[in-house]
């Protein structure tokens, strides 16, 4: 039997019977044809970020560390082909050379490109959909062993279900991924009042290109972030093209210094003292500072998060936004919990994937957060229930309760990709008990 795995905010866990490191398309279909003989289960793993047991199994794990990096380009077409165990941070240096970067990214940067894709990870932005949204093409061996590929020309039908399926359809080997020329981003940073922000949240969406905020509840306080895409002349460079980076010892402050050890240490203080949480997060809300700076867009949308948390987050029509972070205001309140961190709210452009959180329409992202040692108080569970009174759709990486009854009313194309699942993987050989619970058996 093989070791014991766990995902990186510790709060699920499993031990898969054996675990498989495939170096190509090949061995990934003996892994499949091995547990259609055994009578087991396989299942692909990558960073092991998401909060959910997407990733879980008591049956074949496929590590996919061996498949990494650059398979083609076509820098005309601003496309890529990459293999599926590749990291988001390692695109940098395989973009970079190109000319090309993500048209939009997430704070975070651990995740593989499979794995950010298959979940759902966005990055905030109203002009701009989720990483998902960039995959136009793919292949992948499916339930029955076969490998196929699936882009705008072959089985075509398919990509709308492929781009985002929750690695219940098949193991993928490659993606390829629609990029946009390098840019930088300019980043203005802002403390705002939590009220004043909500009255214009969906405004200021639509003004800019990415904007997002963050509340720590007990406070009257938000923190604003602004990034404005500037297009990098190549002939220039980015120093030439207007980059403004923060300095060397600026950024470890922020980063390692602010965002990992000293907040670190606060959460574990409030954690055995908890009654001291509204104070403490008011003093940080006191000593928020302005910036602005201009660099790369990886470097300015990638934040290093070395303390452990978990994460609950709903996508909610637009509009619904203000109104829903109101009521998570009131909740916390009224019900005396301590939350030590904070609230993140986002956007993305409407999409025509068939399970994106955005499918369909435009949509604000409400994310809440808890240190994962702090003691179970039910507080996910009521914020889980107002978010989803808002017509909420759970991120499928990070915890919801939600089930495939309550999700098929949400989404309008949830019984399309059920028939997906149902032509790529008939005898669910890449099922778990979350993807029972969320698409049924």
């Amino acid at each position: 039997m093989s070791k014991r795995w766990h995902n990186w905010a510790r709060t699920e866990a499993s031990t898969p019977v054996t675990e498989v490191s495939p170096r190509t398309a090949e061995q990934v279909i003996a892994a499949v044809e091995r547990a259609r003989d055994t009578g087991h289960t396989v299942k692909p793993i990558g960073a092991s970020h998401s909060f959910t047991a997407i990733g879980a199994t008591d049956g074949i794990r496929l590590q996919l560390s061996r498949m990494r990096g650059l398979v083609s380009a076509d820098p005309a077409a601003a496309r890529v082909t990459l293999w599926a165990g590749t990291h988001l941070w390692e695109l940098p240096a395989i973009l970079g050379p190109l000319g090309l970067a993500l048209a939009n990214m997430g704070d975070i940067d651990r995740q593989t490109i499979t794995g950010a894709t298959q979940t759902g990870t966005h990055g905030t932005g109203l002009a701009l959909g989720g990483l998902s949204t960039a995959v136009v093409g793919a292949t992948l061996v499916t339930g029955t062993g076969e490998l196929i590929t699936v882009s705008e020309t072959e089985n075509a039908e398919l990509l709308p279900a492929v781009a985002l399926g929750l690695g219940a359809l098949g193991v993928l080997i490659t993606v390829t991924i629609q990029c946009v020329p390098r840019y930088l981003l300019r980043a203005v940073e802002a403390p705002d009042a939590l009220d004043a922000v909500l009255d214009k949240f969906v405004e200021r969406n639509r003004a800019v290109d990415h904007f997002e905020f963050y509340w720590f509840p007990h406070t009257s306080g938000a923190r604003t972030k602004t990034n404005t895409r500037i297009p990098v002349d190549p002939a220039l460079g980015a120093a030439g093209s207007g980059a403004r980076p923060l300095g060397v010892v600026s950024r470890y402050v922020d980063e390692e210094i602010v965002n990992n050890t000293l907040l670190g240490a606060v959460v574990g203080f409030q954690r055995w003292l908890p009654a001291t949480t509204p104070a403490v997060n008011r003093a940080i809300q006191g000593v928020s500072s302005a910036r602005d700076y201009v660099d790369e867009s990886h470097r300015v949308f990638v934040t290093q998060r070395r303390v452990h948390f978990r994460e609950m987050e709903y996508a909610l029509p637009l509009e619904a936004v203000p109104d829903a972070v109101r009521e998570l205001r009131s909740l916390i309140e009224r019900r005396r919990f301590r939350v030590s961190f904070p609230i993140e709210v986002r956007s993305a452009q409407a999409d025509e994937l068939m399970l994106s959180t955005a499918s369909g329409r435009d949509s604000g992202y409400v994310a809440v957060h808890r240190y994962w040692r702090d003691r179970e108080d039910n507080y996910f569970r009521e914020a889980e229930a107002v978010l989803a009174a808002h017509d909420g759709r759970p991120h499928w990486g990070k915890m919801h309760t939600l089930g495939a009854a309550a999700l098929r009313e949400r989404y309008p194309r949830f019984d399309e990709f059920v028939a997906v699942r149902d032509r790529l993987d008939p005898d669910r050989v890449f099922a778990n008990p979350y993807l029972e619970r969320v698409l049924g058996a």
